[in-house]
């Protein structure tokens, strides 16, 4: 006997709520439904269904079985799918977003690499610095950076990143560095209106998160625009670990404030919830993974 065919049987009854309509759902005579509801009962060793001449209702155990019955046939289910979509070469049309400068200096040549390895697969990618509707913008996989509200999407994490205050070396020796967050109302600051669109700066004093209100000389949209101008003495701004990897290898730029830099913001890779992923986006997941994880690593470490 299919004992999964049973489970399927069960469910089937409990959510139409009468052997025959739950037969010509399944495509089965009564007969052969009452069938296998009672094999399964006799196998449990306990009634699922009450049962008298003009209605039929679930038992207490019938109750408590039945979420877990429906998850077993969804596991089932979307196994057989996934073994079926492995068998598939990946190919198709693929939508990709991250953040502008995400995309530039970390995605750019995980894209390349995947374009090489999945040449069926053709790239949109769309760089853009806010948070993207995947449903509803045709969104196959996104980059996001902070922790994520939205439930209903898949997520795999695949590093960090951290919310920094960076200034020259220049703007530093002609103004002096800043010891508390309160002495950030002293200076020039250049906003990155993407990771400051209130006008503050959130950090971490004694282990509590805190807040400061800013009054910016300079309010950009760019990250990079803003990065430039604080390498050419303009001011302290607040920028993405990745961002300034290669300033603060180099010199151009130094942390300020470093004692209390904000916990770092987790990465993932997020796609849509559902019971079959498609071979492009499992490719693409299994691909970029990997090697995001070592280049935010790498970065981290620079």
């Amino acid at each position: 006997m299919d004992r999964l065919r049973e489970y399927e049987v069960f469910v089937a009854v409990a959510e139409t709520g009468g052997f025959a309509a739950a037969g010509r759902t399944l495509g089965l005579s009564a007969p052969s439904v009452t069938r296998l509801v009672s094999g399964l009962e006799e196998r449990l060793g306990a009634r699922l269904f009450t049962r008298t001449t003009r209605s039929l209702a679930l038992s207490e155990s019938g109750a408590a079985l039945l979420d877990g019955a429906r998850a077993l046939i969804a596991d089932a289910d979307n196994l057989e799918q996934q073994a079926m979509g492995s068998l598939i070469a990946p190919r198709g049309h693929l939508t990709v977003s991250a953040s502008v400068t995400f995309g530039r200096s970390v995605m750019a040549p995980v894209l390349r690499g995947f374009q090489d390895a999945y040449p069926d697969v053709t790239l949109h990618v769309v760089l853009l610095d806010r948070v993207v509707n995947l449903v509803e913008e045709g969104i196959d996989i996104a980059v996001r950076i902070g922790e994520l509200p939205d439930s209903s999407l898949v997520a795999r994490r695949v590093g960090s990143v951290w919310r920094m205050l960076v200034a020259s070396p220049g703007y530093l020796e002609q103004r002096g560095s800043p010891l508390r967050p309160s002495e950030l109302r002293e200076h020039a600051i250049i906003a990155f209106t993407g990771l400051m669109p209130h006008r503050e700066w959130r950090y971490v004093d004694d282990g509590r998160a805190r807040r400061i209100a800013l009054a910016p000389r300079m309010e950009i949209n760019d990250a990079v625009a803003a990065i430039d101008a604080a390498r050419h003495d303009q001011g302290i701004t607040i920028a993405l670990s990745y961002m300034i990897a290669d300033a603060l290898a180099e010199g151009s730029l130094v942390p300020v404030l470093e004692a209390f830099t904000p916990p770092p913001a987790p990465v993932h890779l997020v796609h849509a919830h559902g019971r079959l992923v498609a071979p492009k986006v499992r490719a693409f997941l299994d691909h970029a993974a990997p090697r995001l994880q070592e280049a935010l690593s790498r970065l981290s470490d620079a």
